[in-house]
């Protein structure tokens, strides 16, 4: 199978449903965007490599990759008759505020706002937080004209929350301070 089609050559690709919409479209730029949120989580994994301190976030990591693929297909995806291609639900969620609610019991309440730093795997963490919020802005066009799922736009929201909350637990388990921010 060869890795170039062609077939977009001219500025379009094509849906899972057949249709083609133009490259700069809102449905392209938010699947582009959750691949590179994957792309940013796999360097993230990469630095935990075998850390003890960290390496139970790893599982999680994989996990939220698997999760991504599954919103790309979704949003690729935009008929929502079309069953054969998996799809984020109320599951996928629910995973999400989990995760958050667990870092969350071993994290002291914030009590100011705090700036992207400390060790760099808690600085990856908000680089990915921010493209993760680039995805859920070309989202929301899409979803204030259903033309994604619900659940597919709640999940996006939920990610970035969890992602601060790795930023914060990747400082307290590495030995760095939150960087607090100081007006």
């Amino acid at each position: 199978m060869k890795i170039y089609t062609k077939t977009g050559d001219k500025g379009k690709t094509s849906l899972f449903d057949g249709s083609r919409v133009n490259k700069s479209s809102n449905r392209i730029k938010s699947y582009g965007l959750v691949d590179e949120v994957n792309s940013q989580i796999g360097i993230l994994i990469s630095l935990i490599n075998n850390n003890p301190e960290v390496i139970d976030l790893k599982k999680i990591l994989l996990i939220l990759q698997r999760q991504l693929f599954v919103l790309g297909s979704d949003l690729a995806n935009p008929s929502n008759h079309v069953s054969q291609y998996p799809r984020i639900t109320s599951k996928e969620i629910s995973f999400l505020e989990n995760q958050i609610d667990e870092l969350d019991k071993n994290l002291e309440p914030l009590k100011s706002f705090i700036l992207p730093g400390g060790s760099l795997h808690s600085s990856q963490c908000h680089v990915i937080r921010t493209v993760i919020r680039r995805a859920e802005i070309s989202m929301a066009d899409l979803y204030s004209k259903s033309e994604i799922s619900e659940h597919s736009f709640i999940y996006i929201n939920r990610l970035s929350d969890l992602f601060f909350m790795f930023a914060r637990t990747f400082n307290k388990r590495l030995g760095q301070d939150d960087i607090i921010w100081k007006n």
